[in-house]
């Protein structure tokens, strides 16, 4: 339940008023106290010394009548509820007792000078010197009042309380309403903001004190957010407008990537013909070139000489490399519409069959392989046993003229992805031309050094990059080279 600021402050007068009345109270009823106490002593002891000169010659001359008739006088101090004298020797010498006390209340033997509080009684002993030399003791009993004083006075302080906490509540009514106006007035139109968006809402100033630096600071504060809230609802009234252009802007480039699409997929079937002619009828000609050349050979072997006959092997030879740039060319232009078919991929497996492929057994003698472990992944495994190939023919061609040729396979995971590299101790390249090595028909080499046709690791820079990885190579002219490729642990846009 919430409280409200006038209820806080006056619980904060009551608390504080309260705390200062009880305090002084307190104070005021402990001196009052101790001054009682010390007024009982006072007046019992000044009772004894009397008594004592009163009864020092009844003692002397053994006279008890006397000394009775002297504490009989105590019946006008009604606080002196018992009395006695007592002689040198410690015998009682006379009594004195209230009417109605018990019998046997007065202490068998006298004590030296002593004084007792016990309970709402003082008791006193006080020894009675004649010329120097002890001649008896006096003995008193008296109410000591205490619990009922306290009484008083615990009475005294709750009615002062009472009448002053009145007082209180009443002055600080009156005299609070100089406080909580001001900010009643604000907590109204901080609710009236609120409810209502009204930033228009201003508080009068009434004051020039703290509350007046609040209701100042509050109405700035206002006058702030208004013209914030202005400001930010002409940007949503520029921003509906932007998005009104927008979705039409949208709408047009859509109209536009459907135009284009069907423009492409016409494009697309196109060059599907096109393949389809270099397939067929750049073929023709080019095994015509083949065959007429194969058949000079055998025909007119005779009629030709050698440098004709090396020449119409160079005719054939350069046929033979036309006929496989075409091959590689529709391999390459087939890729990028071929879907993809994920499956789980032993990598090594696929590396170790693919080596077995290019070199078999009775081959491989002078190849020194080595397989290392490699992650499993996930990928098309028709494509990847064509990367593997490329890779793997790439290396032995260029490591084919070293006299012990060296060929490595391995790789590793990290957080993201699996890396995997063919190593090579081969011709090696010019790592100033890395970049070029990815390209279609991109070549290092001359034919008469490494025949090739420049399509092979093109193709596999294609196929890695379809299936989200990285493709990259290292090396050194003489030195050796290493083809590196990754592939993701979790494709993040689905591709395989």
């Amino acid at each position: 339940m919430r409280t409200s600021l006038n209820r806080k402050l006056i619980r904060v007068v009551a608390a504080t008023t309260a705390a200062a009345l009880l305090i002084t109270g307190v104070a005021m009823a402990a001196l009052d106290l101790e001054t009682a106490r010390r007024g009982s002593i006072d007046d019992l002891t000044a009772q004894a010394d009397i008594l004592g000169l009163a009864a020092a010659p009844a003692l002397e001359f053994d006279d008890p009548g006397s000394a009775e008739d002297y504490l009989a006088l105590l019946a006008a101090k009604p606080s002196i509820i018992a009395a006695a004298i007592y002689t040198p020797k410690g015998a009682l010498f006379a009594s004195y007792a209230v009417p109605g006390t018990a019998e046997g209340t007065l202490p068998a033997l006298p004590e030296n000078d002593t004084l007792r509080f016990r309970g709402s009684e003082l008791s006193l002993f006080k020894r009675i010197v004649a010329n120097g030399e002890i001649v008896g003791t006096v003995y008193l009993r008296a109410r000591y009042p205490l619990y009922r004083r306290l009484l008083g006075y615990l009475g005294i302080v709750g009615t002062v309380m009472a009448f002053s906490l009145a007082a209180a509540l009443l002055m600080s009514r009156r005299l609070q309403r100089g406080i909580t106006r001001p900010i009643l007035a604000v907590t109204t139109a901080a609710r009236d903001v609120v409810e209502h968006r009204d930033f228009g809402t201003r508080v009068p100033k009434t004051t020039e004190d703290e509350i007046g630096v609040l209701v100042d600071a509050f109405n700035g504060m206002l006058a702030e957010i208004g013209a914030r809230t202005e400001g930010l609802e002409r940007s949503n009234r520029q921003l509906e407008q932007a998005e009104e252009r927008l979705r039409a802007l949208n709408a047009e480039l859509e109209e536009r990537v459907k135009a284009r699409t069907a423009e492409l997929e016409a494009a697309n079937k196109d060059l599907e013909g096109f393949s389809y002619s270099v397939s067929h009828d750049l073929r023709a000609p080019i095994r015509a070139i083949t065959g007429f050349c194969s058949l000079l050979v055998e025909d007119h072997a005779e009629q030709l000489d050698a440098e004709a006959r090396r020449k119409l092997g160079i005719v054939k030879s350069e046929a033979e490399r036309m006929g496989a740039l075409i091959d590689d060319l529709l391999s390459f232009s087939r890729l990028g519409r071929k879907a993809l078919r994920p499956e789980n991929l032993d990598m090594t497996a696929l590396a170790r069959h693919a080596f077995e492929r290019l070199c078999p057994a009775e081959q491989a003698g002078g190849i020194e392989f080595r397989l290392g472990s490699t992650p499993s992944a996930r990928g098309d495994r028709s494509l990847f046993e064509q990367v593997w190939t490329n890779l793997l023919a790439n290396a032995i061609k260029f490591s084919s003229k070293k006299e012990r040729p060296v060929i490595e396979v391995a790789g590793l995971s990290d957080e993201r992805e699996h890396v995997y590299f063919v190593r090579d101790n081969g011709a090696g390249f010019d790592p100033q031309h890395a970049a070029r090595l990815f390209g279609v028909f991109q070549r290092l080499h001359h034919d008469h050094e490494f025949p090739g046709t420049g399509v092979g690791l093109a193709l596999v820079h294609k196929i890695v990059t379809r299936h989200g990885g990285r493709v990259w190579a290292e090396g050194r002219i003489g030195a050796g080279a290493t083809f590196h490729f990754t592939l993701p642990k979790e494709p993040a846009d689905g591709r395989v």
